[in-house]
């Protein structure tokens, strides 16, 4: 039954692909038209200096990679060096359940024991099964699959359409009724067809002033399926809540229990940080390796595919965790060449140097006490990632998440001393929200000023001026460049109607293509006829 269950599969994926590329021409003509077009620009908006963004050629070399990853015989590992001397160490999966970092979770383990063993003592966990349901109990018990094994992960596979569920470790015997409509709604395949989501805008990547750069999805979805680029384009759009479609992605997903106490939603949505994320990575694509902001702690759930993740602990430096040293000149250091290239170089460093200090030959320095963690996240999975924690993430196959910064009890501290900075004016209006609805967390708040010696804005005049001067020398040099370019179009020539024309027929086009998205979200009301990505 097995093996005729693994041909049915086999079977199905072939007919799927055979209608995809069937089905390419009318649907480029139809409804993707444009689409390669559009991703260029987006590129070159990205990463302008990056004229070939092909040239390492790691499409052709990746798969090694990820057959090593998905073999899951190394899916743990860790390497540590103590006392000088270096910790290899090397997992499976099942290995990695009675040791290891990141620790492994059910989705029934209690939060208090959560929040108490692992997230008020900054160990990372990965916590399984909660987009199907466990986590969600109203009678505190875990309810059975009806259903055999092998007809649940049939089920499973179905849903998602491809081979991105494969190496899902979740336990069939642990599901329950009350899973995310994102396990089912965010198939690449029922992405393409939703016609709410088809033609809105999403987040692919930022140009050099920090503005967002976005593709419809159609697009992307397309782009991701036939990308030969290195590192390519990734979905990775926090404001998706603001589109009257889009935001309807909310309704697909639950906040885990474990993460439910969110003290910055005291500020309102409108002046708390971006801190949701809806994720669509095409393989290869990925994070570099980065400390998540205002000292917020993370999780991080996969709905379909596979992502290998890097950890480093608080303590080891930038520097070494960067791989500053390891970057040659010329070379890229995107998420796949960091994985790939990078952090070889960082740790073979690091058994050097331990070797070298053993022999007297030098000191540890930086690289006393160094830890790395590497682990592979897969469907179903959720990772916790505690403030501080550097990481960097990798798409090993083609992925589709989300992920959420928070601030709670446990991390208060840490996200209050940075927020006071960071954010001077919130910091002003979460400090009187806590004082009403946390009146301990306030005390805390003002004792840690006490302690540093911080002023907060709305009492520190002169810093006040500071802000007030910077805003108006951004006014000005605005003004100069706005003027500047006036001055280049030349003043006899029209220009100023030239301007107000653009201007006019901006407004138009705006007005006409989002009349032209909501045409398409209305008249498009089944996805047969749609080709799905592969």
């Amino acid at each position: 039954m097995a093996n005729e269950g693994a041909n049915h599969n086999i079977i199905k994926l072939k007919s799927i692909s055979s209608i995809t590329t069937a089905r390419h021409t009318a649907s480029d003509s139809e409804f993707e038209m444009g689409w390669r077009e559009k991703a260029e620009r987006a590129k070159s908006l990205h990463r302008p200096s990056l004229k070939n963004w092909a040239r390492d050629g790691l499409a052709s070399t990746f798969p090694a990679y990820e057959s090593y990853i998905l073999s899951n015989e190394e899916a743990y590992c860790s390497f540590k060096i103590k006392n000088g001397v270096v910790l290899d160490t090397r997992l499976n999966v099942d290995d990695a359940r009675q040791e290891g970092v990141p620790v492994i979770l059910d989705g029934d383990t209690p939060p208090e024991v959560f929040h108490k063993e692992y997230e008020a003592k900054c160990i990372p966990v990965v916590i399984r099964n909660i987009p199907y349901g466990v986590n969600n109990r109203s009678n505190g018990e875990v309810s059975s699959c009806s259903s055999k094994e092998g007809n649940f992960q049939e089920e499973k596979k179905d849903c998602d359409e491809m081979h991105y569920n494969l190496q899902s470790n979740v336990d069939p015997s642990r599901t329950h009724n009350n899973e995310w409509p994102a396990i089912h709604n965010w198939s690449l395949s029922s992405l393409y067809n939703n016609p709410l989501l088809r033609s809105r805008t999403f987040k692919v990547g930022e140009d050099d002033d920090g503005y967002s750069i976005k593709m419809k999805l159609r697009h992307f979805l397309r782009y991701l399926e036939s990308n030969q680029d290195d590192s390519p384009l990734y979905v990775f759009d926090a404001s998706f809540d603001e589109d009257r479609y889009a935001k309807r992605l909310l309704l697909d997903y639950t906040v885990p229990n474990y993460f439910d106490e969110d003290l910055f939603r005291l500020v309102g949505e409108r002046r708390r940080p971006p801190y949701r994320w809806f994720l669509v990575g095409p393989q290869r694509s990925g994070t570099t390796v980065h400390i998540d902001p205002l000292g917020t702690s993370a999780w991080n759930t996969l709905i379909h595919g596979v992502k290998r993740w890097v950890l480093f602990p608080p303590h080891v430096s930038k520097s070494v965790v960067k791989g500053y040293r390891e970057i040659l000149k010329g070379e890229d250091d995107e998420a796949i060449h960091y994985f790939t290239t990078i952090l070889p170089r960082v740790k073979r460093r690091a058994a050097s140097v331990a070797e070298a200090a053993l022999a007297g030959a030098r000191r540890l320095g930086e690289y006393e006490n160094f830890e790395c963690y590497e682990f592979t996240q897969y469907a179903g999975e959720t990772v916790f990632i505690p403030h501080g924690w550097w990481h960097a993430v990798l798409n090993v196959t083609h992925t589709v998440g989300v992920t959420q910064n928070y601030c709670s009890r446990r991390n208060f501290d840490a996200v209050w001393t940075r927020t006071r900075s960071g954010r001077k004016k919130m910091a002003c209006t979460w400090l009187r929200r806590l004082n009403d609805h946390y009146p301990d967390l306030a005390a805390r708040a003002r004792e840690l000023n006490r302690r540093d010696g911080f002023v907060m804005w709305e009492d520190d005049h002169e810093e006040q001026r500071r802000w007030m001067r910077k805003r108006a020398e951004k006014a000005r040099r605005k003004r100069e460049k706005e003027a500047s370019r006036q001055g280049r179009e030349g003043d006899g020539d029209g220009s100023e109607n030239k301007r107000q024309s653009k201007k006019e027929k901006w407004g138009e086009h705006r007005t006409n293509g989002q009349r032209k998205d909501e045409d398409d979200c209305n008249s498009v009301t089944s996805g047969a006829n749609i080709v799905s990505p592969t």
